[in-house]
C-alpha cells in the first residue's frame, strides 16, 4: 500500500492556496505534500473536496473501513461550515452512484423545491417585468425548500457502513472549538458585504461588531454545532418537521421587505428522489451523470456527441479548431438547453431526441466550416408528443462545490451541491445559510405567447446545470467528476473530458488546464493563462473574444491499476488518498 497522500492545489504564487496549505502543514506530520503539478497515487481509496479540512473529513471515514456515502456526509458537513458562501444543509445536490457490489449506476435528486403558493410571476414586478437578478436573491423570496439534509441522510441509509452519528465528528469539533478561515471564504465575506450586512443573523456571524471576517480569524458557529447534534441524533426529520423547520420558516416568512411563502407543509412533504442516470457514448466509453431537472449531463452528452466526428486527439488543446468545434457544440447544446429542459415531473422532456445519434449528427452538420456559427437556434429533436416551447432567461451564477470520491470497495461517488449565489438568500437558520435557487428558474413565463419550460410552478424543481459525472468503460468507472461555475459547469465539465480521454491529461493536468468556454456566442478565454493566445485565431474566426477569471473548481478521480486524484488549483481543494 502507498503511503498517505495528499496533494494541495496551488497555482504559482497563489497566496490563498498557500496559506490553505500552510494552515493544514502541522497536521500532516509524516504524510506526503505534493503539488499541484501532478495527481496524488493511491491503491485503495481517495476523496476529493474543496477545502483541507472537508476532505480530511472525508479521509478519516474512509481510513475507518467506511463507504464513499459515509465520507460524503462527513465532508458535506464540513464544507457547509467552512465553505458557507457554497452550499450546506439549506441547499440541494445531486448525487451519481456507482455501486460495485451490483455494477448499478443510480442518481439522487436533492434539488430544492419551489413553495406550493409560489407562481410564475414570483420574479415580476407590478408590471409584469422580471426583476433586477440581485433584487430576486437576497431574502426570502428566493428560498427554495431544501434537500441536503434529506440527501446526506438517504445515501446513507442506501450504502453507508459507519455509524451515523460517527460521520458528525470533524464538523462539530470545527463549530463548537473554532476554525479559521481561508482566503476563499474571507474574499467572499468582503464581496458580498453589503448583502450580508441587510439580516441580523447573518451580519452578527460574517461582519461581528461591523467588522467583515479576515483569512486566518477564528470562527465559531454554536448554533450549527446544535443543529448537527440534533441531526446526528435525530435524522434529518427536524429539518422537515420538527424544530429546525420551524427556524426555516421563521427565516424566510420575517425577511425585512422580501419575505418567502415557505411554510410548514413545504417542508413536510418534500422528497428526494432517485432518477435513472442519463448516459451518453464517446470514444468507446459511457458519459453517465444527472438528468432532469438537472440539464448537466443532457449538454454534456451533447456536445460530445456533435464533436464524435472529428479528430480532436490529432488537433491538440492549442489548436483553434479545436476551440472552435468545442465552442460551438457548446453553444448548440445551450440553446436546446434554454427551450427544452426543466424539472421532468412537470414538463416533457426529450432527453432521448436531443441525445438521438441522427439528431446530433445533424447538429454536428452545422459545424462545417471554418468560421463561427453566426447565429444558434434550438434544433428539433424527436419529441413522444408535440411541444412548443420559448427560450428561458434563468441566469445561474457560479458558486457551488463538488465532491468526488472512490472507497475501497469499488463504489464510486460524485455529488455536486450548492445554495446557488454566493451565500445563497443572504438569511441563516440553525448556523447555516438558506439557498437561493428559485432564482435558477426563468423570471419570464412566457416568449411570444409560448410557456417556457422552466418557468416557476408550485412544487416545481428549478433547471439546473450541475453535472456530476462517471464515465465509465465496459460498465466500470475510470473517470469520477465535477465542478461548481453556474451555467459554466457544463464546458467545465465537457472540456475537462476532451482533455482527458482525447488529449491523454491526467487527472491533475486535466483541471490545472486553462478553460475555454462559449456559451451564448461570446468565447471566454481564462486571463493570464496560455488560453489568450486563442484570441487573436478566435476574433479572426468571426468571434468576439472576451479574457476573464473562470474560477471552476473541479475535482476528479481516475480509476486503472490504481487512482489517481486532482483538484482544482483555482480553489482551496484537497484530494487525499491511500
Amino acid at each position: 500500500m502507498r503511503a498517505l497522500s495528499l496533494a494541495v492545489a496551488l497555482l504559482a504564487g497563489d497566496a490563498a492556496a498557500q496559506q490553505a496549505t500552510d494552515a493544514i502543514a502541522p497536521e500532516i506530520g509524516a504524510f506526503e505534500a505534493q503539488a499541484a503539478s501532478a495527481p496524488v497515487q493511491a491503491d485503495e481509496w481517495m476523496v476529493v473536496a474543496a477545502h483541507p479540512l472537508a476532505s480530511r473529513a472525508g479521509a478519516r471515514v474512509l481510513r475507518e473501513g467506511g463507504s464513499a456515502a459515509d465520507a460524503m456526509v462527513a465532508v458535506q458537513l464540513v464544507l457547509g461550515l467552512v465553505e458557507p458562501q457554497s452550499s450546506g444543509l439549506g441547499g440541494g445536490a445531486f448525487l451519481v452512484w456507482y455501486d460495485a457490489a451490483s455494477g448499478d449506476l443510480t442518481t439522487l435528486d436533492g434539488r430544492e423545491t419551489a413553495p406550493l403558493h409560489a407562481s410564475p410571476l414570483l420574479f415580476q414586478d407590478a408590471a409584469g417585468q422580471p426583476l433586477a437578478f440581485m433584487d430576486a436573491v437576497v431574502g426570502g423570496r428566493s428560498v427554495g425548500v431544501p434537500g441536503t439534509p434529506m440527501l446526506l441522510a438517504e445515501a446513507h441509509a442506501r450504502w453507508g457502513r459507519l455509524n451515523w452519528a460517527d460521520l458528525f465528528a470533524e464538523a462539530h469539533d470545527h463549530a463548537a472549538q473554532g476554525f479559521e478561515v481561508s482566503p476563499r471564504m474571507a474574499a467572499s465575506i468582503a464581496a458580498n458585504a453589503d448583502t450580508l450586512d441587510r439580516f441580523a443573523a447573518t451580519r452578527d456571524y460574517f461582519l461581528p461588531e461591523g467588522r467583515m471576517l479576515k483569512a486566518g480569524d477564528m470562527l465559531k458557529n454554536p448554533a450549527y454545532a446544535k443543529t448537527l447534534q440534533t441531526f446526528a441524533e435525530e435524522g434529518p426529520a427536524p429539518f422537515y418537521t420538527g424544530p429546525i423547520a420551524r427556524q426555516i420558516i421563521r427565516a424566510v416568512q420575517s425577511a425585512p421587505e422580501t419575505p418567502g411563502t415557505l411554510g410548514a407543509l413545504d417542508l413536510a412533504i418534500y422528497e428526494v428522489r432517485e432518477r435513472a442516470p442519463v448516459c451518453a457514448p464517446y470514444r468507446g466509453h459511457e458519459v453517465c451523470g444527472m438528468g432532469p431537472p438537472s440539464s448537466g449531463a443532457i449538454a454534456v452528452g451533447q456536445i460530445l456527441g456533435t464533436l464524435a466526428g472529428h479528430d480532436l486527439a490529432a488537433m491538440g488543446p492549442d489548436s483553434a479548431e479545436a476551440r472552435r468545434l468545442i465552442g460551438d457544440a457548446t453553444r448548440l447544446a445551450f440553446a436546446d438547453r434554454g427551450r427544452f429542459v426543466a424539472d421532468s415531473d412537470y414538463v416533457p422532456v426529450p432527453v432521448k431526441g436531443l441525445l438521438a445519434p441522427g439528431y446530433l449528427q445533424g447538429r454536428a452538420a452545422l459545424l462545417e466550416g471554418p468560421d463561427a456559427l453566426r447565429e444558434v437556434q434550438p434544433g428539433r429533436p424527436e419529441f413522444d408528443h408535440a411541444q412548443l416551447r420559448g427560450d428561458d432567461d434563468a441566469l445561474e451564477l457560479p458558486s457551488t462545490s463538488h465532491i468526488s470520491i472512490v472507497d475501497r470497495y469499488g463504489n464510486a461517488l460524485s455529488m455536486t451541491t450548492t445554495i446557488e449565489n454566493a451565500f445563497g438568500s443572504r438569511l441563516m437558520a440553525g448556523g447555516f445559510m438558506l439557498n437561493n435557487e428559485l432564482t435558477d428558474f426563468s423570471f419570464s413565463s412566457h416568449e411570444d405567447g409560448r410557456p417556457i419550460a422552466n418557468r416557476v410552478e408550485p412544487g416545481k424543481r428549478p433547471r439546473s446545470s450541475m453535472a456530476p459525472t462517471i464515465v465509465l468503460r465496459d460498465g466500470a468507472p475510470v473517470l469520477v467528476l465535477g465542478s461548481p461555475g453556474g451555467s459554466q459547469i457544463i464546458p467545465y465539465v465537457a472540456n475537462a473530458i476532451i482533455g482527458h480521454l482525447d488529449w491523454g491529461m491526467d487527472v491533475q493536468a486535466m483541471t490545472d488546464a486553462p478553460h475555454a468556454t462559449n456559451r451564448f456566442g461570446t468565447y471566454a478565454l481564462e486571463e493570464g493563462t496560455g488560453a489568450a493566445a486563442l484570441a487573436g485565431p478566435l476574433r479572426a474566426m468571426g468571434y468576439e473574444v472576451q479574457l476573464q477569471g473562470l474560477n471552476s473548481g473541479l475535482h476528479a478521480i481516475s480509476l486503472g491499476e490504481g487512482l489517481q486524484g486532482g483538484a482544482d488549483p483555482r480553489r482551496e481543494g484537497l484530494a487525499i488518498g491511500e
